[in-house]
């Protein structure tokens, strides 16, 4: 199984059944999991580099994360960094190179290919980037559940909101 498990994580509902989704795969590798927020930052002239969220809520953010999987029994190392606006795919894509993990398992909002294709969908990218498996779990139900089986897309109902 997977020793090494990397979920990204960002202020989206799904992040929750993403980290559910990881906390299951470490416990049942007994290995460990990092937990990655991306910070993007926008470039705006005369101004610079303008973060998209406050310091105070991205560290928030990923300390109760990780305090999740601990409490689960699961040894967590957590990471934040930033990225310019565009590019946190390929920041996730390397932080899983450097600490070696198996799998990488993220959230998607649950777009159409179009859409995603036309807004730049984060876990496109980073399944187009990676060389390790990538697992993306989805709030809503796929119009072919076998097109999504075989992308290794796997959807969680709506009405698990919390995580386990």
């Amino acid at each position: 199984m997977y020793e090494k498990v990397l979920v990204a994580i960002d202020h989206s509902d799904v992040s929750e059944h993403a980290l559910a989704a990881a906390r299951e795969l470490a416990r049942l590798s007994q290995g460990e999991a990092w937990v990655l927020h991306v910070r993007e930052r926008e470039v705006i002239p005369r101004m610079g580099l303008v973060p998209t969220e406050s310091d105070a809520e991205a560290a928030e953010q990923v300390k109760a994360a990780a305090a999740a999987l601990a409490d689960a029994g699961v040894t967590v190392h957590a990471e934040l960094t930033d990225a310019l606006f565009g590019q946190a795919a390929q920041v996730i894509v390397e932080t899983a190179r450097q600490h070696e993990v198996g799998v990488i398992v993220m959230g998607s909002r649950g777009r159409s290919d179009l859409a995603g294709l036309i807004l730049g969908s984060t876990a496109h990218k980073v399944i187009h980037l990676a060389d390790r498996p990538v697992l993306v779990v989805r709030l809503t139900q796929p119009e072919h559940p076998a097109k999504t089986a075989a992308t290794g897309v796997f959807p969680m109902p709506r009405s698990r909101r919390t995580l386990m």
